[in-house]
């Protein structure tokens, strides 16, 4: 009955926020938290929705329009411009919560980018996909560490690597740090015992939990010692391998001549060193306001940023996150400049609800939404939006506000 009972919410969730909702109810707060929360006082995380709250569309009306969504990243064709970007730990969410989403997105058509820091083996993922995959890269373990994932990665058929250079140290999340996640997760019995009220509210989770094996490990990341890296805090771990343009060097090196994509982009001049070091795509993003409080939001970096690179002649394919929660998101993006756009959240929400049929549900909502938006757009091609033609400035009363 309670399979029945979250199958049954995923199946009348009209909106993201509808899966969120679900996800909430099913799934205890010092779990869902992680993938909520952002850091510090969270003004980023509100900022980059906001960004897109502020957008107004300018419709074309009295013509009939079909919506072809398709596009091409990187070479690659996917029926949206959407991406399923890397989010770890999504085995807390679901059991093999990273395979069961990329068979989900793959059935979506289009491609899913797996974190270093997943419980589940990238050769499991990789194997359940339907379509392609990425592989994400932290360089937490060290470098051999790095080299062995890569490795892996290449071998197992990852057609491109996403590398995070907006990770010096973990964010200040202190939302979820007050809730002592890890005490939760792989503390003492008397650590754990704090924590049963909520666990026992939250009954369907907590089984599935169990029977996926309790707290995960780190399977991507076989350290110098044969072992695999134990769940645990990793802010010392990223505090020792920040990732510098030095660093950018030996790992293209390694990967080989599959694209790398830079993720973490905030502005022109690292834009630019990206391309300067090989990059064949950036994804501009302040990791959903998970990272650095009180940056800019991503969709007004890709206005910035976008329109000078398109001066340049730049080959790079520019991909932005941050703040996507609905299709119209996802056209005024690809307005403005972006190829696609990557989600994390929006399928994470859907992952948390139910499983596989959630992710489906998750990507099946963008679809509908940006198919919708552009016809009321009278737009038919992703390639004909312009943002002199479909967006419209707005007279906020927040000086710069409106796009």
């Amino acid at each position: 009955r309670s399979i029945q009972r979250w199958a049954r919410a995923v199946a009348d969730a009209l909106t993201i926020d509808d899966l969120r909702q679900t996800m909430e109810r099913r799934v205890p707060p010092v779990i869902r938290e992680y993938f909520r929360g952002g850091a510090d006082t969270e003004q980023t995380l509100h900022d980059n929705i906001e960004a897109f709250q502020r957008v107004r569309l300018n419709p074309s009306y009295a013509v009939k329009v079909e919506p072809d969504l398709r596009t091409t990243v990187l070479g690659q064709k996917i029926s949206m411009p959407v991406i399923a970007a890397p989010v770890g730990s999504l085995r807390l969410l679901w059991p093999r919560g990273e395979a069961v989403a990329a068979k989900a997105v793959g059935e979506a058509g289009t491609i899913i980018a797996l974190s270093t820091l997943t419980g589940t083996r990238l050769e499991e993922v990789k194997d359940a996909a339907q379509g392609p995959c990425w592989y994400q890269l932290y360089l937490v373990g060290g470098r051999n560490a790095a080299l062995r994932g890569i490795e892996r990665a290449k071998e197992a058929g990852y057609s491109a690597l996403v590398l995070t250079i907006d990770t010096p140290v973990t964010g200040n999340r202190v939302g979820h740090a007050r809730m002592k996640p890890m005490d939760a997760i792989s503390g003492n019995l008397k650590k754990k015992a704090k924590f049963g009220p909520q666990m026992m509210h939250h009954f369907s989770w907590l089984t599935s939990f169990k029977a996926d094996g309790g707290a995960m490990k780190f399977e991507n990341v076989i350290l110098d010692d044969g072992s695999t890296m134990p769940y645990a805090d990793i802010g010392a771990q990223l505090r020792q391998s920040a990732v510098t343009w030095e660093d950018v060097k030996w790992i293209k090196q390694a990967w080989g001549d599959r694209p790398i994509i830079i993720k973490g982009v905030h502005n022109f001049k690292d834009a630019r060193l990206a391309e300067q070091n090989g990059a064949s795509a950036i994804v501009i993003s302040n990791h959903g306001g998970r990272q650095l409080d009180r940056v800019l939001p991503t969709l007004h970096i890709l206005k910035e940023v976008a329109p000078r690179l398109q001066a340049e002649q730049s080959k790079m394919e520019i991909l932005m996150d941050g703040g996507v929660r609905s299709g119209s998101d996802v056209v005024i993006a690809r307005a403005l400049g972006a190829k696609a756009v990557l989600v994390g959240r929006a399928y994470a929400y859907g992952l948390g609800a139910g499983g596989e049929a959630g992710v489906k549900r998750a990507f099946d909502i963008l679809r509908k939404e940006i198919d919708d938006t552009m016809r009321q757009l009278g737009c038919a091609k992703l390639d004909d939006l312009e943002s002199s033609k479909h967006l419209r400035p707005y007279p906020f009363s927040e000086a710069g506000a409106g796009l």
